[in-house]
C-alpha cells in the first residue's frame, strides 16, 4: 500500500509546527519502507492482527504511543494533535496497529477519569508499546451513547462485578487492559477489568474490513475495579475517538485519491490516458476539494476537540472518504474489485469508519441543538 508518493504531506499542508511536520513525515517514511501491501495484508491475517516489529519501532524510535501520555506517566506529554497526524499517516497505509484503540481512545479514556493511581498503573506500558488497551462500549446495535449503557455495574460492598455483552471491541480479543463502559445507579461509569478474570469471555469477530480487528467480549459477574462516574467522562471520550476517526478517514481518502490520479495516468483508452478526458478531471477535482474540505475539519475539530466539532467532522470526513472509495473504484474499473489490488480495501475501511463511533446521520442528529433546530 506504501509507495512512492511525491505528494505535498498533510503535515506540511497544514498549520502545524516544524517538530509536528517532521513527526508526520517520519511516520510516513517509516510506512512507506515497511509497510507495503503485502507486509499491511500479512499483518491483518497474523495472530496478533498487526505486526508487532513495526508497532515496536514506531514505538521504541518515534514515540508514536506516547505523544499524549503526560510525563509523570513516563510519556512525552505533547497533548493530542500529534497522535492526530501519526494516525492520519497510518491511515495511509491502511496500516493494523493499537494506535487508534490503545494508544488514543483507551489513553485520553484514562486521561479524562482523572484517577492517578489507574493512570499510573496502565499508561506507562501503553506509552513504552509494551501493553495495549481496549475500550468495551457499544452493544450489538452499534449505540455509542452514556446512557442506555449495554453493561451493567453491580456493588457489593467495596467489590465491583460487570455483566453484559460488548461488541466492535478494537482488539479486544488481544488486549492486556479492558477499560468497560457500564451502568450504575449512579449514572454511566469507566472500569477497569482484568482480560484473565474469571467471567471475562473474548472472542474475534468477523469484519468487513480485514485491517480493523474487532471483537466481542462478553462480561458475566466479572470483577471490576471503578476508575469514574459520570457522563462528561464517555463525552470526552466519544468525542475523541470522533476526531480520530475523521483524521484517519481524511489521511486514506487523500492516499487513495492519489493512488486513483496516478492509475488514471497511466491507463489508456482509445489511444489516450484515461486521465486527460475532461469528464474524469471534473470527477478527480470535485474529490480533491472533498479531500481538503474535509482535512480543515479535521484540523480543526483535532485542535478544539469539542462534542460539536468532533461529530461534525466525523460526520463529513466519514461520508467524503466514502465517496472518494466509491468514485475510486469506478475510475479504476474492473482491477478495483479484484482481491489483488488495493482499492477493495480502502472501500472497506471507509465503509468500517463510518460505522464506527456513530453514523453520519447519528452525528447529524446530534448537531440539531447546536444549530438550533429542536
Amino acid at each position: 500500500m506504501a509507495g512512492k508518493n511525491t505528494a505535498i504531506s498533510l503535515s506540511e499542508a497544514g498549520p502545524f509546527s516544524d517538530e509536528q511536520r517532521e513527526l508526520a513525515r517520519t511516520v510516513r517514511d517509516v510506512v512507506a519502507k515497511r509497510a507495503d501491501s503485502a507486509a499491511v495484508r500479512a499483518a491483518a491475517e497474523s495472530d496478533a492482527g498487526y505486526d508487532a516489529t513495526l508497532w515496536s519501532l514506531l514505538c521504541e524510535q518515534i514515540g508514536v504511543a506516547a505523544l499524549a501520555v503526560p510525563e509523570e506517566f513516563d510519556g512525552i506529554g505533547t497533548g493530542y494533535v500529534e497522535s492526530h497526524l501519526v494516525l492520519e499517516e497510518l491511515a495511509r497505509g491502511l496500516v493494523p496497529s493499537p494506535m487508534l484503540g490503545s494508544a488514543v481512545i483507551c489513553v485520553q479514556a484514562l486521561l479524562a477519569t482523572g484517577n492517578d493511581d489507574a493512570c499510573g498503573r496502565i499508561l506507562p506500558g501503553i506509552a513504552a508499546g509494551e501493553t495495549t488497551a481496549a475500550l468495551c462500549w457499544s452493544g450489538y446495535e452499534g449505540y455509542w451513547g452514556s446512557d442506555d449503557l449495554e453493561v451493567g455495574a453491580e456493588s457489593a460492598g467495596d467489590r465491583w462485578t460487570l455483566t453484559g455483552d460488548t461488541y466492535y471491541v478494537l482488539g479486544g480479543d488481544r488486549a492486556d487492559v479492558l477499560l468497560v463502559a457500564a451502568g450504575t445507579d449512579e449514572g454511566p461509569g469507566l472500569f477497569e477489568v482484568d482480560p484473565s478474570a474469571a467471567g471475562v469471555e473474548r472472542t474475534a469477530t468477523p469484519a468487513m474490513d480485514p485491517t480493523r480487528p474487532l471483537s466481542r467480549v462478553r462480561f458475566s459477574a466479572a470483577p471490576a475495579t471503578p476508575l469514574a462516574t459520570g457522563a462528561e467522562v464517555l463525552d470526552r471520550v466519544l468525542a475523541i475517538a470522533q476526531v480520530a476517526l475523521s483524521g484517519e478517514a481524511v489521511g486514506a481518502a487523500d492516499r487513495l485519491l492519489a493512488l486513483t490520479v496516478e492509475y488514471t495516468q497511466q491507463r489508456k483508452q482509445f489511444g489516450r490516458a484515461i486521465g486527460s478526458f475532461q469528464a474524469l478531471k471534473h470527477r478527480m477535482a470535485d474529490l480533491y476539494v472533498l479531500v481538503e474540505t474535509a482535512r480543515s475539519m479535521s484540523y480543526k475539530a483535532a485542535e478544539s476537540l469539542s462534542p460539536v466539532d468532533a461529530a461534525t467532522a466525523k460526520a463529513y470526513c466519514a461520508e467524503a472518504f466514502q465517496q472518494v472509495a466509491g468514485e475510486a473504484i469506478q475510475l479504476h474499473g474492473g482491477i478495483a474489485i479484484t482481491w489483488e489490488h488495493d482499492a477493495h480495501l480502502y472501500f472497506k475501511r471507509a465503509h468500517g469508519c463510518a460505522q464506527l463511533f456513530g453514523q453520519p446521520r447519528e452525528q447529524l442528529h446530534l448537531l440539531e441543538p447546536a444549530a438550533g433546530l429542536t
